[in-house]
């Protein structure tokens, strides 16, 4: 490396865990451990793209082109569109990882995945919140929200969500950077412009404002809204449907757990700026906690499986309206009658006239 690489990297060592695995000679069973929690980090990765590719493809085909559209499978399309996108993008980081942090895409996917990963982290958060908010005041409120709850005044909810969670997302544009460091390129955040100061506020902004907007102050309007929920809902006697109710609030709690640990792991790493005695620790702590925080991403279309016999319904009543019809274009219709009449009569059963299930 050059010489203003080398101050770069004596700069940046200390809150980076991906340079500090490259910069120290480690005690080979202390570096052997490293690896093994990069494989784990790196399994539970994989089981995110997985499972989370088909079943939030499920998730948008279902909710955008066989159900009726209403304000609530706009939300949850929606969300699955921003874990699909994600996860599309997510075999950069495995192939990332398991090369021992090379990054040999380039300068611009290293900035765009990045920038989808935030982009998922604050619109995820953002449309959990607006479906909690909707789910209070559908219930408490129903006149005034029976005014304003249409499909077009919920589009520009959505596109508003969108805009914020770029413009928030959108630091990793600008930030994020490439750095050959023995041997490897690595993808990181360069904050390293104008002096040891600006780079210790850059750090700490970033990351605070992931914690607030991203986490904190989310987490706490959607507690507010379900313990007002189950307050009022017991005290009024409010018709509620409890399989709608706990859907949703699964699906929170299931961010809650994948999310928690990220962030407070990147609240504790501003600390090494101050002192590196914890060190080795986040150098476990971080990639564990970014895997389980990808998890979250195909976490919901199973919820929505386990919970809710109505989706399962659907989805049953949509796969056999599919083979329906390749079972009559490939048979003809001699050939395939018994088929037709035993699928049909599967859909009959498993999902009622005009019923389109809990997300109303």
């Amino acid at each position: 490396m050059d010489v203003s690489k080398e101050a770069l990297f004596e700069e940046f060592e200390n809150y980076s865990y991906t340079l500090e695995y490259y910069s120290q000679e480690s005690a080979s069973e202390e570096k052997t451990h490293l690896k093994i929690v990069h494989w784990v980090s790196l399994l539970l990765c994989v089981l995110a793209f997985v499972l989370g590719i088909p079943g939030n493809a499920v998730v948008i085909w279902l909710m955008g082109f066989r159900w009726k559209k209403t304000v609530t499978t706009l939300w949850f399309l929606n969300l699955a569109i921003a874990d699909f996108i994600f996860l599309l993008f997510l075999p950069l980081y495995v192939s990332y990882v398991a090369l021992g942090f090379h990054w040999p895409f380039g300068l611009w996917l290293c900035k765009a995945n990045s920038f989808i990963a935030q982009l998922n982290m604050f619109s995820s958060v953002f449309f959990l919140t607006v479906i909690s908010l909707d789910h209070y005041f559908h219930l408490i409120h129903p006149v005034s929200s029976q005014r304003h709850r249409t499909l077009k005044n919920s589009l520009v909810v959505v596109l508003s969500v969108w805009l914020l969670a770029s413009l928030l997302g959108g630091p990793s544009l600008y930030f994020r950077d490439t750095l050959e460091v023995n041997n490897h390129i690595i993808c990181y955040n360069n904050f390293q412009e104008h002096g040891h100061d600006l780079t210790l506020m850059r750090h700490h902004v970033l990351t605070w404002v992931k914690f607030l907007f991203g986490y904190l102050f989310p987490l706490l309007t959607m507690s507010f809204c379900y313990l007002c929920l189950i307050f009022k809902v017991k005290k009024r006697s409010l018709p509620m449907s409890r399989k709608h109710f706990w859907t949703v609030l699964s699906v929170v709690i299931a961010f809650a757990v994948c999310w928690t640990p990220y962030h407070l792991f990147s609240l504790w790493e501003l600390t090494i700026h101050h002192d590196s005695s914890f060190q080795h620790v986040l150098q476990q702590a971080v990639p564990l906690s970014t895997g389980l925080a990808f998890l979250n991403s195909c976490l919901n279309p199973i919820l929505y499986v386990l919970i809710t016999k109505k989706f399962q319904a659907h989805f049953r009543a949509s796969v056999a309206e599919v083979l329906k019809h390749s079972l009559w274009e490939v048979n003809g219709p001699a050939t395939a009658s018994e088929q037709l009449k035993s699928l049909s009569s599967l859909e009959t059963d498993r999902v009622p006239r005009n019923q389109h299930g809990f997300f109303t």
